[in-house]
């Protein structure tokens, strides 16, 4: 119920920011999910002003009309509203009905139509921007689709792991840049802080829940990132290995980390209530001391 609510409060939130970005009136109510969904706001203007020429798939558009019909059917969008007698007849609920029907569906109104645009246009930007370079045009539009996928995801584990892949990502740009020192240090900070940011939002659930499964995923992930990162040892002069070194560093932390928080687990230990940037700091279980 809780969930169900606050996700409806989000939704009209962002249909109200999406209404002053396009000039819409202001509204006076902030809300502390603002910041968050700003950035979903920005990938909405930002595929208004630079509208790509891409063709949408026949078979994609037909199933989409059907979707959002569906869904406008369901929603009571566009369904008229009660007449002044049916008001009266409902009394007082009655008559605050229509006023509060009518601005609900604007809003999931709004929604609709964003959710359409940017299916149809991020379809045919994100492939495009898929394999953008620092420096390339299209690479500010594939950062901006991350951080709209960091938006919509479902649960800390699921950004935990889209922050991860994002530090693949980063890695195999890394790889292409690596012959400007400049560019090739700061794809990996960006890698760096992609892999902060996700290892501490696996490794607080984990210890919250006293599971491992988020664990796992970290380990999924030093497995093949810490051979790719170990390969550009080879290909970098002596300052980018230093700095791929302090890369390979943080790795092993990690690994440390999981190794510390799957040993607290396995031995019964609450969550830790220290943390760091690399999430919970558990202590060592009774027996390894």
């Amino acid at each position: 119920m809780d969930s169900n609510l606050f996700s409806r409060r989000r939704a009209e939130r962002f249909a109200q920011l999406l209404d002053e970005a396009n000039g819409g009136r202001r509204h006076h109510v902030r809300s502390s999910a603002d910041g968050e969904l700003a950035a979903l706001v920005a990938v909405s203007r930002r595929l208004t002003a630079e509208r790509p020429a891409v063709e949408v798939d026949r078979e994609f558009r037909t199933g989409l009309r059907a979707m959002l019909v569906a869904t406008a059917e369901r929603e009571g969008i566009g369904t008229p509203a009660p007449s002044a007698t049916g008001a009266a007849a409902g009394g007082i609920r009655g008559s605050l009905l229509p006023a509060v029907t009518g601005r609900r569906a604007r809003a999931r109104g709004a929604i609709l139509v964003g959710v359409a645009a940017g299916a149809i246009a991020l379809s045919g930007i994100s492939a495009a921007s898929e394999n953008a370079l620092p420096g390339d045009a299209l690479y500010g539009m594939k950062r901006s689709t991350e951080r709209a996928q960091l938006a919509l995801a479902s649960s800390d584990i699921s950004r935990g792991q889209l922050f991860l892949d994002f530090a693949r990502t980063r890695l195999d740009e890394a790889a292409t840049v690596r012959n400007d020192r400049l560019g090739f240090s700061a794809v990996l900070d960006d890698m760096d802080a992609d892999t902060r940011q996700g290892v501490r939002l696996l490794t607080t659930v984990a210890a919250q829940r006293s599971d491992p499964a988020g664990l796992d995923a970290i380990d999924a992930f030093l497995s093949g990132q810490r051979r790719a990162v170990s390969g550009l040892l080879d290909r970098a002069d002596h300052a980018d290995r230093d700095r791929t070194r302090g890369s390979l560093a943080l790795l092993d932390a990690v690994g440390n980390r999981a190794d510390a928080l799957r040993s607290a687990i396995g031995c019964g230990l609450p969550a830790p209530a220290a943390s760091d940037a690399l999430g919970p700091t558990p202590p060592a279980c009774p027996g390894n001391r």
